[in-house]
């Protein structure tokens, strides 16, 4: 899956599952992610910039196969510009649950949200899950507007989440 570029001849990024050999780069797009959206993930910059690599490089090779979770990554050749996690939900035997979800500011609005949903969904139903769930923190408009537009609906669920 790849996305062609776009008016603005921007290049065309791979859709792909993650790789061992992603571990530097997807450490930085990490980083990237806390840095930009600080409130939209379970962790802090601080606490991801000081994990060792040798942790980031476990966690990718934990997620680079199988069935209960995966995670891919839009590589258009340098820096990764994008990224999705799922996993089986613990009690919904049906449901992959997307967690992690950030596309580069330069890249939103190119379809690669899109992509990087369908690459999970094709993992998903092969393992045999076709049901999606994700969550967005309240506030995150932009996001939320996105999920709506790619066919995602309001559960109307609401967490307390206590961010440290």
């Amino acid at each position: 899956m790849t996305t062609d570029g776009d008016a603005v001849g921007r290049p065309h990024a791979d859709i792909r599952r993650i790789r061992p050999a992603d571990t530097a780069r997807m450490r930085a797009l990490r980083l990237e992610m806390l840095a930009d959206a600080p409130l939209a993930f379970l962790e802090t910059l601080a606490e991801a910039a000081a994990r060792p690599h040798t942790e980031y490089a476990a966690r990718i090779a934990k997620v680079s196969t199988g069935t209960a979770q995966a995670q891919f990554v839009a590589d258009p050749g340098g820096r990764l510009v994008g990224h999705i996690g799922g996993m089986a939900h613990p009690t919904e035997p049906r449901v992959t649950l997307l967690y992690a979800v950030y596309v580069t500011p330069a890249w939103r609005g190119s379809g690669l949200l899109a992509e990087l949903v369908a690459a999970t969904a094709a993992w998903s139903r092969e393992c045999r899950r076709d049901e999606l769930m994700l969550e967005v923190v309240v506030g995150n408009d932009r996001a939320y507007r996105a999920y709506q537009r790619l066919g995602f609906t309001d559960t109307g669920v609401r967490l307390s989440l206590i961010h440290s």
